[in-house]
């Protein structure tokens, strides 16, 4: 698989952020304490300034709203308008008033002045076309001291729901995997890579920890409909397909869900690390 430009991620998540939308909140419910665990890990409290990275349809935003509380403020950064909209929509829909939006990409965080008191960024860097160009463009937008979490999915072997339907959707559309090293779901999921790309970015004092949110769902038929409608990489693989391929492609994945469903429901177990390093300014 190439890797994306910038125009062609935003394609990519504006395709996907209807469906994104759609499903924010059972995702949520799923990852809401490991999100609790980023935000402690960032030294997120009230009052912070808080910068957003990759907010998506932004359940996280709003939660990190409510801590920082109207002391703070939150702002909710993507490189989709469409996810942004979301953000607003769900912010007035809330009463949530310390949000603001910025639509730009990660690397472009520079063209502000703007300076934060931590930063977080849920489910994104590993998909970033260049995560360390992104990385050190959000310690330059820190104040000394401040922090950056940030939560990704680890290996394929421990998040078989995400690494199975992944490998089912480039077989079936006769494609390769990214190679090592380039953008990908499981890109900084290994032991050490999430930190040591931080340590090249000029993070000190790097914490990391493992979290193993649960995603509960009515049926496998529900599980596969968020797939198709919100997880924006999985429906670009199979999108230049004929639609009987495609079809073909989603009933293997079907295939594959049912076996996590059970006469109490659907559920799955992920595993995330999460990753915090501070933008202390080291002694001269």
């Amino acid at each position: 698989m190439a890797r994306l430009t910038i125009d062609q991620a935003r394609q990519t998540w504006e395709s996907a952020a209807p469906g994104w939308a759609k499903w924010e909140d059972m995702l949520h419910i799923g990852y809401r304490d490991a999100t609790e665990t980023m935000l402690d890990m960032a030294n997120v409290r009230a009052g912070t300034r808080l910068l957003d990275l990759a907010c998506g349809a932004g359940s996280q935003t709003i939660q990190a709203a409510e801590r920082v509380g109207p002391q703070g403020s939150v702002v909710a950064s993507d490189i989709s308008a469409t996810m942004l909209s979301h953000v607003r929509e769900r912010a007035e829909r809330l009463g949530v008033a310390n949000i603001e939006t910025l639509e730009c990409a990660a690397e472009q965080l520079g063209t502000s002045a703007r300076k934060f008191d931590a930063a977080i960024c849920r489910l994104g860097l590993m998909l970033f076309p260049d995560p360390r160009s992104a990385a050190t463009a959000v310690r330059a937008a820190l104040v000394p001291g401040g922090r950056f979490s940030v939560l990704v999915f680890t290996t394929p072997t421990n998040n078989p729901f995400m690494a199975d339907p992944l490998r089912i959707l480039l077989d079936c559309a006769g494609k390769e995997p990214p190679p090592r090293g380039s953008p990908g779901i499981f890109a900084l999921g290994e032991s050490g890579v999430l930190e040591a790309k931080m340590a090249e970015c000029g993070y000190t004092d790097i914490v990391t920890t493992i979290a193993r949110p649960k995603l509960s769902l009515a049926s496998a038929r529900e599980a596969l409909e968020m797939m198709q409608g919100a997880f924006g990489v999985y429906r670009a693989i199979v999108a230049d397909l004929s639609e009987e391929r495609r079809n073909k492609a989603w009933l293997e994945v079907s295939e594959f869900l049912s076996q996590f469903e059970s006469d109490s429901g659907w559920e799955t177990e992920l595993e995330v690390v999460i990753a915090s390093g501070s933008n202390q300014v080291k002694d001269k």
